[in-house]
């Protein structure tokens, strides 16, 4: 797998895109009047290892308060960078961009009207003015954001496409791409580069088709925005994080994505832990440890689930390390080629252990098992 290539965008003190890691961030759910409750969610969150954390701001009094909470995050030995999402108000855009380290902002209605599902007939005179009047208010906020080395997040969504783009396009991923791409463009006009993008949407095949789609139209331009991937509206527990994977593992699969957010409807700081595992199956970033497994069968020559817990209570703080447990010789040690260990069993009462493909210790006692495994790996310097 090759990263799709993007510039850097520096959002605070990280970068998105480029050679950076795949950056993990979440969203408060507290109301951004409610200071106290937003710098908990915040530390929250980055404790859990949230590296962005963006905030709503419905309107004025609520960007002029990220300020304060910025302060108080500051205070607190907490220098996660904060994002200002605004919708409906391009002036809201303008105060947050003064103190917030990146500002996302919605094409469906940052300038066209709030979609009321009206079907509208333009000459093509008439759509060109409704694109200068995008550019005309998006100017001005561009260079605000340059003044005060503020990032941009062009963020659309499948769900608040304008009356415009749907009245000329339809309800299709290439409308969702062109309502993208009209802002894209202006920042290329005006040299504005602190652009990341993204296209989200509930429903995993549009979004995922959506996105590809995006790529493949900057390239036609010489875009090399970083991309922003996320399922919006996932849900919770188990239908939110599959759907998760789903659109979001497609597309790293593919290359494509520079930094990601898992929408839960559960605690923000829930969604951190489920991000970084989709990176680690992706092989993007390793930060815990992992473990290959096999489902057992009838040639399972111990207790497969119990090993697992003893081997996971003795190892789980090694991040980054690759540990096979495969229950009989059949499918350790090939199944599990990608581990840096291995604990397979031999025969009844016996495991062997390995250090790769490599058998270091034949036919031990299954009881001394997970001791040993841990010794080698203490040779090795792995602990």
């Amino acid at each position: 797998m090759k990263r799709r290539k993007t510039h850097v965008v520096r959002v605070g003190n990280i970068g998105i895109g480029g050679d950076n890691p795949v950056r993990v961030q979440s969203m408060c759910t507290t109301s951004t009047m409610d200071t106290d409750g937003c710098v908990q969610q915040i530390l929250a969150i980055a404790a859990a290892g949230g590296e962005l954390v963006r905030l709503t701001t419905q309107g004025v009094r609520e960007a002029e308060n990220m300020r304060v909470i910025r302060e108080r995050v500051r205070a607190a030995g907490c220098d996660v960078p904060l994002v200002a999402d605004v919708h409906f108000n391009p002036a809201v855009a303008d105060v947050a961009a003064r103190y917030c380290e990146k500002v996302r902002i919605n094409p469906g209605n940052y300038v066209d009207a709030a979609r009321q599902f009206k079907k509208l007939e333009y000459t093509d005179e008439e759509y060109a003015a409704e694109l200068q009047k995008i550019e005309n208010r998006l100017i001005p906020f561009l260079n605000i954001c340059r003044e005060h080395g503020t990032a941009v997040r062009i963020g659309v969504n499948h769900g608040s496409l304008s009356d415009r783009i749907m009245s000329r396009y339809g309800d299709t991923p290439a409308g969702i791409v062109e309502s993208c791409m009209e802002f894209l463009r202006v920042c290329v006009r005006e040299h504005f580069k602190d652009v990341v993008v993204s296209i989200k949407a509930s429903n995993t095949v549009v979004m995922v088709e959506s996105v590809r789609l995006l790529c493949q139209a900057m390239d036609a331009e010489g875009m090399t925005f970083p991309l922003h991937l996320g399922v919006t509206e996932a849900g919770e527990g188990e239908d939110g994080r599959l759907k998760s994977a789903v659109g979001i593992g497609a597309l790293l699969i593919d290359g494509i994505g520079d930094t990601i957010r898992v929408s839960l409807s559960e605690p923000p700081e829930n969604e951190i832990p489920v991000a970084y595992g989709l990176l680690q199956a992706a092989r993007l970033r390793m930060t815990k440890t992992e473990y290959i497994s096999c489902p057992g069968c009838g040639r399972t020559l111990y207790d497969l689930p119990e090993t697992i817990q003893r081997i996971k209570a003795a190892t789980s703080h090694l991040k980054g390390l690759k540990i096979g447990i495969m229950g009989c010789i059949v499918n350790g040690p090939g199944e599990m080629a990608d581990a840096d260990y291995g604990y397979v069993g031999a025969a009844r009462g016996k495991v062997s252990l390995y250090r790769g493909k490599e058998c270091v210790e034949k036919n031990i006692p299954q009881e001394e098992a997970v001791e040993r495994l841990l010794k080698i790996i203490e040779s090795d310097g792995r602990c």
